[in-house]
């Protein structure tokens, strides 16, 4: 859709990096980008390779880059690590042995920040995938969502640009033009959740038995993670903060301490995005702002705190 004097300065806000999107002194390795957003979202496919995808790839993937590169918050430090393995430009793909090792949430975030860097306003978005296992399972992902003038926001999954792994996940959508009932953002899930119309066990990190990473807290960390991502704060996804940081995702079977701030973040977020209304929520709450220090429950390293680069909501307002 065409932008509007409403809307234009909204979307701006979504042109220029992070703290944690910026290439920094890489940037000179987005000389040569394409700038179709789906041939983006292949270039940073096919320059990392997910921590589980070792099998499809048919490639052991080395405990040691398990641990050293899961926890490369930046975009800059996840160049470098790129770069140094395979000098070679962005657009030339990598052998599985010489990728990074991440997450949905790299995947997206280097996808974010060639968009940004090209002119394309971005954010990452912080939800639930039902396309990435069992039925009736939500897993929790991190996406893309980027200006379509045309369109408006559109959801782009670039962790499917291999079709590959497309195949592999039995993918029957554009990866480009992700179904909003397909991936719900967490503001959405969480509503659904505390209207009854979906149960919260049926959300969290796949495969469940592997742990107790699903339930309601696991869903409300993923709303305050999501509303940081709004306001461009595209942290670790096992950082986590508040009054009880400790617990906050880890124990489902605990009562939050309060709800009003997921049920007011998730208000903000599950559409159409208010976004003075968002920065406000998020830089005026305790229990949503993003601080300097986090505690990072890293799933390779053990948890520690981690103190983060200087961003703009790592103070009250």
């Amino acid at each position: 859709m065409p932008l509007t004097d409403r809307f234009a300065d909204h979307v701006a806000c979504y042109l220029g990096q992070s703290v944690f999107s910026d290439p920094g002194a890489h940037v000179t390795h987005f000389a040569g980008l394409p700038t179709d957003p789906a041939r983006l979202a292949a270039v940073a496919r096919n320059v990392m390779i997910h921590r589980l995808e070792g099998p499809l790839f048919d490639h052991p993937i080395a405990q040691d880059r398990l641990h050293h590169d899961a926890e490369t918050r930046y975009l800059d430090g996840i160049l470098r690590l790129i770069t140094d393995r395979d000098p070679a430009p962005l657009t030339h793909p990598r052998a599985p042995a010489d990728r990074f090792v991440g997450i949905c949430r790299d995947f997206a975030l280097l996808h974010c920040s060639m968009l940004r860097h090209l002119g394309v306003p971005a954010r990452l978005r912080c939800g639930f995938a039902d396309y990435l296992g069992p039925d009736g399972f939500h897993c929790d992902h991190v996406v893309t969502e980027y200006w379509d003038d045309g369109r408006g926001w559109l959801l782009a999954d670039p962790q499917l640009a291999d079709p590959r792994i497309a195949a592999a996940w039995r993918v029957d959508f554009d990866p480009m033009d992700v179904p909003r009932d397909r991936f719900l953002v967490a503001g959405r899930a969480w509503r659904a959740i505390r209207a009854g119309h979906a149960d919260a066990a049926a959300f969290g990190v796949h495969p469940p038995e592997e742990g107790p990473l699903n339930g309601e807290r696991f869903v409300a960390h993923y709303v305050r993670l999501d509303l940081a991502a709004v306001n461009k704060v595209e942290t670790l996804l096992w950082d986590t903060w508040g009054p009880d940081p400790a617990d906050a995702p880890l124990d489902p079977l605990d009562p939050l301490d309060s709800y009003d701030p997921y049920d007011r973040a998730a208000l903000l977020t599950e559409g159409a995005i208010d976004l003075p209304a968002a920065r406000r929520l998020f830089t005026e709450h305790d229990a949503l702002r993003t601080p300097r220090t986090v505690l990072t429950m890293a799933p390779f390293n053990g948890p520690h705190e981690s103190t983060l680069r200087p961003h703009p909501s790592d103070t009250p307002a």
